[in-house]
């Protein structure tokens, strides 16, 4: 059963950095797609970025430039790198596995099948 855990959250001043970390356990590290979603109160949760077995990298448009995606499998743990952060950028945020090698350009920001508990961003 695969298990995810976010930390890295935190306040930070608008055009400041934070590095999130995803960290999993009980899978197959290259059998899925793996994603970084945001939410806010009375908003859908938005993709953020995702990263498949190849490391083939995918980003929503409002982040693209500003964050970076990318996998430690020696630690098993996901990352997001987020700079010149906005004031359009808090939310909390989560990592997200799905099942399957490949993310695809059509279908990286649906279908997932864990989620961790998220770990809240804010900017000032």
């Amino acid at each position: 059963h695969v298990q995810l855990v976010e930390s890295g959250g935190g306040s930070v001043q608008a055009g400041g950095s934070l590095r999130l970390s995803c960290q999993a356990s009980g899978y197959t590290y290259s059998d899925y797609c793996m994603g970084w979603f945001r939410q806010t109160p009375g908003k859908e949760r938005e993709g953020v970025a995702a990263i498949d077995g190849v490391a083939t990298m995918f980003y929503a448009d409002s982040v693209k430039d500003r964050f970076t995606i990318s996998r430690d499998t020696s630690k098993n743990t996901l990352y997001l790198e987020m700079n010149s952060l906005k004031p359009e950028d808090p939310a909390m945020y989560y990592c997200a596995f799905r099942h399957g090698y490949y993310c695809y350009s059509e279908s990286w920001t649906r279908g997932y099948d864990y989620g961790g508990q998220g770990t809240q961003v804010t900017v000032s």
